[in-house]
C-alpha cells in the first residue's frame, strides 16, 4: 500500500509567522491535530495541538484571561513548533509510515516531494483505514489463521486447496514472532460464493492444516464511544 493512495491532500497550513491564536483557531474549528508549516509551499516544521498546549500559560496561572489572549496573539508558530519534521515521500509504503510512528510515538507525518514541497498529510487514522480496507473485515470475509512450515510452498498449497472451491483470496499476513520454531503463521482472509461452498472450504482447512483459529468478524453493531 502506498502513501499516496491514503494520505490527506487538501492540507491546511500555516506559516512561521501565524500568531500561535490564529494556528489554534484553525485546529480547532477544522477538527485537526496538527498543521504544517510552510514557506513558499516548502515544508519548514510542524505544529500540533500538543505544542499549543505545552506553550499555553498554565491553568494556575495569575493571568486574566485578557492577559493571556495578549500572550497567545504575540506568540508565533515558529516559537513552538518543530522544525525539520520527519517526513516521507508519497510513493514510499503504508506500512514504513506505520513504523515510522510506532518507533516515534508520533501520530501524523508531513509527506513531500523531492524538492521539499508540501503535497499531503498522513495521520495514524490514515494507516488504520489503509490496514482495515486490506484486510477485506469489512467485506465480511472468513479469516483463517494457520500454523505451517517454513518452507517454500507451504502457502502455494493453502491457495490451491482454497482455489479447488473458487474462494476469492482478500488478504494474506504472515508472521514468524508468533509461531513456533520452524513454522509461520498465516492469516488469511477468504470470500466464497454462498455458505454450502464456505462449510466445504472450512472442512478442507480443518482436514489439511493447523489451524489457530477460523471465524468471520461481526462489524455489526460495533461498540461506539459516548458522546
Amino acid at each position: 500500500m502506498l502513501i499516496e493512495d491514503w494520505m490527506a491532500k487538501d492540507v491546511l497550513t500555516v506559516d512561521e509567522n501565524t500568531s500561535l491564536m490564529r494556528a489554534t483557531r484553525v485546529m480547532k474549528e477544522n477538527s485537526i491535530r496538527r498543521l504544517p508549516v510552510v514557506s513558499h509551499g516548502k515544508l519548514i516544521g510542524i505544529v500540533t495541538d500538543r505544542d499549543v498546549k505545552d506553550a499555553s500559560p498554565a491553568k494556575t496561572t495569575s493571568l486574566d484571561i485578557h492577559e493571556l489572549y495578549y500572550l497567545l496573539s504575540e506568540m508565533k508558530v515558529k516559537d513552538v513548533m518543530t522544525s525539520n519534521p520527519l517526513t516521507l515521500k508519497a510513493g514510499e509504503t503504508l506500512e514504513k509510515a506505520a513504523l515510522i510512528m510506532l518507533d516515534d510515538k508520533i501520530s501524523g507525518l508531513p509527506v513531500v516531494d523531492d524538492t521539499g514541497h508540501l503535497v499531503g498529510l498522513l495521520s495514524e487514522t490514515d494507516v488504520l483505514r489503509g490496514f482495515i480496507h486490506s484486510t477485506g473485515i469489512q467485506d465480511g470475509a472468513i479469516q483463517f489463521m494457520l500454523d505451517l512450515p517454513d518452507a517454500s510452498g507451504s502457502v502455494t498449497k493453502v491457495i490451491e486447496t482454497l482455489r479447488k472451491h473458487n474462494a476469492r483470496v482478500l488478504s494474506i499476513l504472515t508472521s514468524f514472532a508468533d509461531a513456533a520454531p520452524g513454522t509461520k503463521r498465516v492469516s488469511l482472509r477468504i470470500m466464497v460464493e454462498d455458505d454450502s461452498l464456505a462449510e466445504a472450504v472450512i472442512n478442507d482447512i480443518k482436514n489439511n492444516y493447523t489451524v489457530i483459529f477460523l471465524g468471520r468478524d461481526s462489524i455489526k453493531d460495533l461498540p461506539r464511544r459516548r458522546k
